[in-house]
C-alpha cells in the first residue's frame, strides 16, 4: 500500500512509525471482514488517507492512534459489507473468498509492483479457513463485524458498539448470534493437518489416475463442490452435491484438460490444491474435510482473485 501523504508538520517521525505500525493489524482485520484481500488492501489505503488528512493538531489530539484506525477501518468494511450483497447479487456464479497462498509464497502485487512487504501478509490461523470465511458470508454485516472483532481480536464490546453504532449490549447479541453459526457448522471436529493432507494428497491421485471409485471413497456421500469463475473463468454456475456427482465432474475435468499440472500448496492456512496450465496458475482448491473424507471442496477460478498465486 502506498501512502502518498507525508507526515504534516508537527507528526514526528515516531509517531509516524507506530501509525505504521498497525497497518499489518488493519490488513488481517480487513481481510476476515470482507474476504478479499483487494478489498482490504484499499480499506487499509482508505484508512491512512483519512489519517493523513486531518490536521497535525488533530492528528496529536488522538489518544490512541492505534484505536482510531481501527475503529474507521470497521466502520469502512461495515458499509462495505452492506454493498457487497448487492453486487454479489449481480456476481456471475458462485462468490468464493479470495484464497491466500502459504507465506512463503506471498506475491503481493499492487499497481503492477511485485511487493513481498512482510505488512501486507495475513496471519494464517483457523480463522481465514476457507470454511470459516464462507460460515462468515452467511453473517449480516454487522453480526460479521462484531464476531471478528470481539471473538477474533478480543477487542471488548464498548469498542464495537463505537464501530457497529449500537449499544454493547446489543453487540455482544451479536457475536453470540453468529458464534452459534459457527458451531452449528462445525458438527464434527477436523482432523490434525497431517491428516487433512494425507487426504488431499490421495485425492490428488485418484483424480490424477481418473479413478472415480477411489475419489468417490475420498468424498462424503453429501459433498458439496462450489466454483468461482465470476464471468471470467470457465465454471460450474451451481454447487455441485454429492460424492459421486462430484468424483465424475472432476474425471470429466481431467479428461477435459489432460495437461493440468496439480500442486499441493498451502491454502488459507489448510492443504489445498493448485492447478496450473502451462507453468500458470488456473484454479485454486481450498477443502474441508471431516473425518477422513471431504466435505467441501471450494475451486477458486476467477483470475482476479489469484493475483497472489500468479504474480499477476
Amino acid at each position: 500500500m502506498s501512502t502518498a501523504s507525508a507526515p504534516g508538520p508537527g507528526t514526528s517521525e515516531p509517531d509516524l512509525s507506530v501509525i505504521m505500525s498497525e497497518r499489518r493489524q488493519l490488513i488481517n482485520l480487513a481481510y476476515r471482514l470482507l474476504g478479499s484481500l483487494t478489498d482490504a488492501e484499499d480499506v487499509v489505503q482508505e484508512t491512512y488517507a483519512r489519517w493523513y488528512a486531518m490536521s497535525a493538531d488533530r492528528q496529536q489530539s488522538i489518544g490512541s492512534p492505534g484505536g482510531w484506525l481501527t475503529r474507521v477501518a470497521g466502520r469502512i468494511c461495515l458499509d462495505l459489507l452492506g454493498s457487497a450483497r448487492v453486487r454479489r447479487e449481480r456476481y456471475v456464479g458462485e462468490w468464493i473468498p479470495e484464497p491466500l497462498p502459504e507465506r512463503s509464497e506471498w506475491i503481493s502485487v499492487r499497481a503492477g509492483v511485485s511487493s513481498a512487504d512482510p505488512a501486507d501478509r495475513v496471519t494464517l490461523d483457523e480463522s481465514v479457513s476457507m470454511a470459516f470465511l464462507v460460515v462468515l458470508e452467511s453473517m449480516t454485516p454487522a453480526e460479521r463485524v462484531a464476531f471478528i472483532l470481539h471473538d477474533v481480536f478480543r477487542y471488548p464490546f464498548s469498542d464495537v458498539a463505537e464501530i457497529v453504532g449500537r449499544t454493547p449490549a446489543a453487540c455482544r447479541q451479536l457475536a453470540s448470534s453468529a458464534r452459534r453459526r459457527i458451531h452449528a457448522s462445525s458438527q464434527a471436529p477436523a482432523p490434525s493437518t497431517a491428516r487433512q493432507a494425507d487426504v488431499v494428497k490421495a485425492f490428488k491421485q485418484a483424480w490424477e489416475a481418473k479413478d472415480i471409485d477411489a475419489l468417490v471413497g475420498l468424498l462424503d456421500p453429501d459433498a458439496t463442490a462450489i466454483a468461482d469463475g465470476g464471468g471470467l473463468a470457465n465454471a460450474a454456475l451451481h454447487p455441485i452435491t454429492g460424492g459421486e456427482r462430484i468424483a465424475r465432474a472432476w474425471v470429466e475435468i481431467a479428461e477435459r484438460v489432460p495437461d493440468l499440472t496439480h500442486l499441493e500448496r498451502t491454502v488459507n492456512g489448510q492443504p489445498g490444491l493448485v492447478a496450473q496450465e502451462d507453468g500458470v496458475t488456473v484454479t485454486v482448491y481450498a477443502f474441508e474435510i471431516k473425518g477422513d473424507r471431504i466435505k467441501h471442496i471450494w475451486a477458486v477460478r476467477n483470475p482476479e482473485k489469484l493475483r497472489l498465486f500468479t504474480g499477476s
